[in-house]
């Protein structure tokens, strides 16, 4: 299980994140969402191991991740925000740096990426130089190289990013799957609609706080909404979207 205990994460003397108190446990895909600036990526990058919290603990199996951060990367496969690749390696090179990195057996290796690329289409590119690729195709193989090892932690932040339509309904499927092999799985995403339909429970940031952490359905019951839209609406966007969009339009109007 993953958890995080008063972790608060300062920048200077802002607070980005404020005594976050919430788990990631194994068999559940838990949802994690946020407006722009609530202090969503800062938590991502601190559960990826790439920032440390300014106060408070990070676990992992009931064991602080900063004792040993190596160790602990090693144990996860995370999609950042941004496919930041290599951009003068093929598919192919990349995926094996990264294998190989992480120490795979040359055979394991090998065969997963073989059958990784054919699942997602990426066989007859693999070849091809990252700089060549379209933005879906980046996604794939960032989320292919999150896959690699058979990590225990999975940290995915907005992984629909460029997907089509097809590849994102096989994605949802893949983290229902991976729940039930016993994956612990953090799905950051700005589609509310996919969180609604995928993940096992939520947690709501607001300005660095969390504002809830429960299931789906639950808060729904709690707050009598329809839906997680309306739920995420209430709780943390401050102003009514209806009403700014009847600004933007009134302010293309004016003369």
């Amino acid at each position: 299980m993953l958890e995080l205990r008063d972790v608060s994460k300062r920048y200077d003397n802002r607070a980005a994140v404020q005594n976050l108190n919430f788990t990631v446990k194994p068999g559940e895909v838990t949802g994690y969402l946020g407006p722009n600036g609530s202090g969503k990526s800062t938590t991502v990058k601190m559960l990826a191991g790439l920032l440390l919290p300014s106060t408070g603990d990070i676990l992992w199996k009931g064991k602080s991740i900063a004792r040993n951060v190596v160790a602990f990367k090693a144990q996860i496969g995370y999609v950042p925000e941004e496919a930041h690749l290599y951009g003068y390696l093929s598919g192919l090179e990349y995926l094996e740096f990264v294998g190989r990195l992480r120490r795979m057996p040359e055979r394991t290796l090998q065969r997963r990426i073989e059958s990784l690329l054919d699942i997602f289409l990426l066989g007859q590119a693999k070849h091809a130089l990252l700089s060549s690729y379209s933005k879906g195709m980046r996604q794939k193989i960032l989320i292919t190289a999150a896959l690699l090892h058979d990590p225990e932690l999975l940290v995915f932040d907005e992984p629909l990013s460029g997907l089509d339509v097809t590849s994102a309904l096989v994605f949802r499927h893949l983290l229902r799957l991976l729940a039930l092999e016993g994956k612990a799985i953090l799905y950051s995403s700005h589609v509310l609609e996919a969180v609604e339909q995928t993940c096992s429970s939520v947690v709501i940031l607001s300005k660095g706080n969390v504002v809830a952490h429960d299931s789906v359905a639950r808060l729904k019951e709690l707050m009598s909404m329809p839906s997680l839209e309306h739920v995420f609406t209430r709780l943390a966007v401050p102003d009514d979207p209806r009403l700014t969009a009847a600004s933007i339009v009134a302010a293309m109007a004016q003369g």
